[in-house]
């Protein structure tokens, strides 16, 4: 337990900040998570470089593995603690522990150090982004923060357009190691800029943390991370190490519900789930994971096996899709700021979304990548309908001293959906693709190897008869995994008719939600510091 004074929770009125410092605040919290978006991707081009230097071609892959399971477990732990102990506290704590992980980074000596570093690296990320939502959701109300939760889809599409030409970039002309220590003077500008111009409203209450919810929380999202990662690919679904991994997880995630019955500030407040409006979201979120993000990797596939298309060919049809997300994710901020209402986004987003798997489940190889192409920009579309639409809902339900658990939550959930829904397709796909491959290819004396695949010196060598036919296996195998989203996102689509018509609340300072407490009135950037 941290004791703080024990007199109640006490904000004093809004007096509206300068545009001019307002502006300068808001666009220091969203280099902030650029920041924290960037090193998702910057370091892709980098690891190349960096296996040659240190070696562990074997764990590469947990280079970016580590930094994402670190982000994902912190981002609700990071979003109660900023109600608890006041957001900028825990906002600046994070980009320390960022840039101290960044440092580390980049000094690194052997593989395993840097995987370390990056878990490090990961934590401090996750309390950026989280931080920085719930900061915005303190500073103006729903309806004003509309146009600044827009911001974060521009800063979203900045940081994946940048992330690969940077890191190649640095990486080239003054090493690897660039790539991790570039974030050190950008952070000491954010820190000396929020440390001065932020001020939000002190948290002056006895605050009581949560370490038993925080502990199993944690190992529960390690625990799924890891066997969402593993499963089939790693280890068979069968082995020691997945059902130990399942049963672990599985056990840690019933002691954490019932932890959050009886803790005095639950990391997850249980009393959420009783506003309509929160847990619809959290399952529209999960299921926009699931499906909007944990598909990305099998539509390249689809792109590069069923089509032929080159990786560079490929990587821009990816691209623009993601410019539809971000557009798309925009401009329906745009709208609902404009209208106040939020409600039909999700459920035209899940549409879509249907609307898009149905096409590329009739699509094969005598598809066209124009048309393609199109079928893309339908996901990218989809994606973006909801990518904010459910986090203004979700800061709509939220009381001033629930907003990061409430963002934490829905963002934990929006992970999660998308880590099972990466292994749930690998599962659909593989067991198909293994059985067509043996069907259609094995019989012409191709060798496929114990897991059901083709080696690539194997694909180089087949005459172009067999590459139609490889194409169509492929076809076969990604129409299951499309299969598998049709019911996913009508489930979705049913779900989102549950929300409420609820009117984004305006005026300087959140009205109450449907549920919540008491709380204190919205911060703004001229107020005592947190």
């Amino acid at each position: 337990m941290v004791s703080r004074s024990p007199e109640p929770a006490v904000a004093t009125a809004a007096q509206p900040a300068a545009p001019a410092k307002t502006h300068a605040v808001v666009l220091t919290l969203m280099v902030t998570v650029f920041l924290s978006l960037l090193d998702t991707q910057i370091v892709a081009t980098a690891l190349p470089r960096v296996v040659s230097d240190l070696g562990g071609l074997d764990q590469f892959a947990w280079v970016t593995t580590g930094y994402l399971i670190g982000g994902s477990a912190a981002v609700p732990v990071y979003g109660k603690l900023g109600d608890l102990l006041g957001r900028k506290r825990v906002l600046i704590a994070s980009t320390v522990v960022f840039l101290l992980g960044s440092a580390l980074c980049g000094l690194a000596q052997t593989m395993g150090q840097l995987i370390a570093y990056r878990v490090v690296q990961g934590i401090g990320s996750g309390g950026l982004f989280i931080s920085v939502l719930a900061i915005i959701g303190e500073m103006f109300s729903p309806r004003e923060g509309a146009r600044y939760y827009g911001w974060f889809s521009l800063t979203f599409g900045a940081a994946s357009l940048a992330g690969p030409t940077l890191g190649g970039l640095l990486t080239e002309l003054v090493g690897w190691r660039w790539v991790f220590f570039v974030n050190l003077p950008v952070g000491a500008v954010v820190l000396l800029v929020l440390s001065t111009l932020l001020h939000l409203p002190a948290r002056r209450h006895e605050a009581h943390i949560d370490h038993a919810g925080v502990v199993l929380l944690v190992l529960t999202v390690v625990g799924l991370n890891l066997l969402t990662g593993w499963a089939g690919v790693t280890y068979a679904w069968s082995s020691p190490v997945i059902v130990g991994l399942a049963a672990g997880s599985a056990i840690a995630m019933v002691l954490f519900v019932l932890s959050q019955r009886r803790a005095v500030d639950p990391v997850i407040p249980l009393r959420l789930f009783t506003n309509r409006t929160f847990t619809t979201v959290v399952i529209l979120g999960f299921i926009s994971g699931f499906v909007g993000l944990g598909l990305i990797n099998y539509l390249v596939l689809w792109l590069q096996t069923v089509l032929g298309l080159d990786a560079e060919e490929s990587g821009l049809a990816l691209t623009a899709m993601m410019l539809a997300v971000v557009l798309t994710s925009y401009l329906s901020t745009k709208v609902i700021g404009h209208t106040g209402s939020y409600r039909w986004f999700p459920a035209l987003s899940m549409a879509v979304f249907a609307i898009a798997a149905v096409l590329f489940s009739t699509a094969g190889p005598s598809t066209g990548t124009l048309l393609a192409v199109v079928y893309m920009l339908l996901f990218g579309i989809a994606g973006g309908l909801n990518a904010q639409a459910l986090s203004l809902a979700a800061r709509n339900t939220a009381s001033m001293r629930d907003i990061g658990a409430v963002q934490g939550t829905a963002a934990l959930m929006r992970q999660l959906g998308t880590a099972l829904g990466v292994s749930f397709f690998a599962a659909v796909m593989s067991g198909r693709l293994g059985a067509g491959l043996h069907d259609r290819l094995g019989t012409s004396g191709v060798h496929i190897d114990k897991n059901g695949s083709l080696a690539p010196e194997v694909v180089a060598e087949l005459s172009t008869p067999l590459r139609v036919e490889l194409a169509g296996v492929y076809a076969d195998s990604l129409r299951v995994v499309f299969y598998a989203v049709i019911p996913m996102v009508l489930i979705g689509l049913v779900v989102s008719l549950f929300l409420k018509d609820v009117k984004l609340a305006g005026g300087h300072a959140p009205t109450e939600p449907e549920t919540s407490s008491a709380a204190e009135p919205a911060g703004s950037v001229t107020r005592g510091d947190s």
